[in-house]
């Protein structure tokens, strides 16, 4: 286990490129941040925002108007691949109207030498990349691009995007995801993340407590542990939420993502027993048909989940499960995609996250035949989903009558008046209520359900 590395911020670097800002633009230049991904990724741009707002620069929305572009990219999935690849063929007119427009592309994308290997050759305009680590040298690479208009583009092959006196730029101050660990050493079959984030790392446990305090001293109403498999922290996951949990304060903890292969009867008596830890697991199964499981390395088999559902049930029948499915992984018989069927039926999930298989070069799987044609997989997610929707329907009675605690965050979708929200077991409330209950804790009584949501009145 390695412990992270510790920067001081500012550093010479980020004041070095301040002080080219200000002798270089009438006004503080605009950066344009787009990230593909997952939660993971969208906390480490929070970093990258953080170091560039040291530097002098703000922040827009629209790419047209900036000064700088950053992609922080996704390798996980095909279909994000290919928007990083379309954006760029847009915003290389962006480039020719603005001469002196930056364009970086960072991220897992770019950890992978043959994605840096493409940039370098057929897009001569993008002017910096670097992968998952090597973010602490963004400031020293613009100051590169600016005064020699060079490209940078470079693989670090060590060291880590997030250092503990990195100053994080967080635009939702009701809202916060705190890594805790990086990287992942599982090395399932179908995965490139053990290759473009390392092996795990994990923050020491004070670092991570005094972040959260300092989140929730400043109003943070829910906290997000992240990591690729938090139940693998290194200083123990459910010591960690028992501390957590100890924290003052009027908020509630949620964590992503848990393997089942660590995922025990110890995880769901700590959920069960911290009072403000959320009474709901998302607990990955991709499938429910053992062969698959074995081929994907998963190291569990589809009765070895079912035990910790079963437990976590036995202990609160309305307890919630959300999990990830991978359809038409290489090999995969429609018989063995029923197994996964059957065990949507047995667990009864309040949602679930599915995707087609998508071969990533370098994995154990992108050497399996990939037999499954793109229609039949698409045919195999609508069958998932269109099962999975009409168990949502049913299921999400069980909270009819009920009270439920809801952090309403922004205006619903079933009415003009109504209020939207998660429930501590993860499901969307909608209600009537004034603007005033936004981001305020409410308990609200539920009156109906439907296929994607719950409609309650506040109490």
């Amino acid at each position: 286990m390695k412990n992270l590395s510790i920067s001081c911020v500012p550093s010479l670097s980020e004041e070095k490129l301040r002080q080219l800002i200000l002798d270089t633009y009438s006004r503080p230049p605009a950066c344009h941040i787009h990230t593909y991904g997952c939660a993971q990724n969208v906390s480490d741009s929070e970093k990258i925002m953080g170091i560039l707002s040291g530097c002098g620069y703000v922040f827009t929305d629209k790419p047209e108007n900036a000064d700088l572009i950053v992609l922080n990219t996704c390798a996980v999935r095909e279909n994000a691949h290919d928007r990083v690849f379309g954006n760029l063929g847009i915003f290389k007119k962006l480039k020719e109207q603005k001469g002196d427009l930056i364009i970086c592309v960072c991220g897992c994308m770019t950890q992978q030498q043959q994605v840096v290997d493409t940039i370098k050759e057929s897009y001569k305009y993008v002017d910096i990349v670097f992968g998952t680590y090597g973010a602490k040298m963004l400031p020293d690479m613009i100051y590169k691009v600016m005064t020699e208009k060079s490209r940078v583009l470079h693989l670090y092959s060590e060291g880590d995007l997030i250092s503990e006196e990195m100053k994080q730029y967080r635009s939702d101050k009701v809202r916060a995801s705190v890594p805790i660990m990086y990287g992942c050493n599982n090395f399932c079959s179908y995965c490139i993340v053990p290759y473009v984030r390392g092996r795990e790392r994990s923050r020491e446990v004070s670092a991570v407590c005094d972040e959260v305090k300092q989140l929730v001293e400043n109003g943070c109403k829910e906290i997000t542990l992240l990591g690729q498999n938090v139940n693998s922290y290194g200083y123990g996951f459910t010591s960690l939420l028992e501390k957590i949990n100890a924290i003052d304060g009027d908020f509630r903890i949620r964590f992503l993502s848990s393997h089942p292969k660590d995922a025990g009867k110890e995880l769901i008596d700590a959920i069960l027993s911290l009072d403000k830890v959320c009474k709901h697991l998302h607990l990955p199964v991709q499938s429910g048909n053992d062969e698959i499981l074995k081929k994907m390395n998963r190291h569990y088999t589809a009765q070895d989940y079912l035990d910790i559902v079963d437990y976590a049930r036995s202990k609160d029948p309305d307890f919630s499960f959300t999990t990830d499915i991978i359809v038409g992984f290489p090999g995969e018989t429609y018989e063995q995609f029923c197994d996964t069927k059957k065990l949507l039926h047995r667990v009864k999930f309040d949602n679930i996250f599915s995707y087609v298989y998508s071969k990533r070069s370098g994995t154990k799987a992108a050497e399996l035949e990939d037999n499954v044609s793109d229609k039949q997989k698409g045919l195999l997610l609508r069958e998932l989903l269109d099962e999975q929707r009409v168990i949502t329907e049913d299921w999400l009675k069980r909270f009819v009558g009920k009270t439920l605690t809801v952090l309403p965050t922004e205006k619903g979708r079933t009415g003009e008046n109504r209020l939207s929200g998660k429930s501590d077991e993860n499901i969307i409330v909608e209600f009537d209520g004034g603007e005033r209950l936004i981001n305020t804790f409410v308990k609200v009584k539920i009156i109906k359900s439907m296929n994607w949501a719950l409609l309650g009145e506040v109490l």
